[in-house]
């Protein structure tokens, strides 16, 4: 259990500092026979601060319980 509480804990940070990240996917516009054309695009995908808080506090938590029980 504090195995996840960390996990959470560290995730809900990065999610706190960084905000927002993006990725470039790589999309087929044209197949003509021996003729292919790609394109790529950047996609940014925005992390709620509320989310990552929740998970931030879930995964302090976890490691303040898992703590106890030992």
């Amino acid at each position: 259990m504090r195995i996840l509480g960390v996990v959470l804990l560290i995730v809900g940070l990065a999610g706190l500092a960084l905000g927002t990240f993006e990725y470039t996917r790589k999309e087929r516009v044209l197949d003509w026979g021996p003729v292919q054309v790609d394109t790529k695009k950047k996609k940014s995908v925005t992390i709620p601060p509320l989310a990552a808080g929740g998970a931030a506090a879930a995964g302090l938590v976890l490691i303040l319980v898992g703590s106890r029980r030992k």
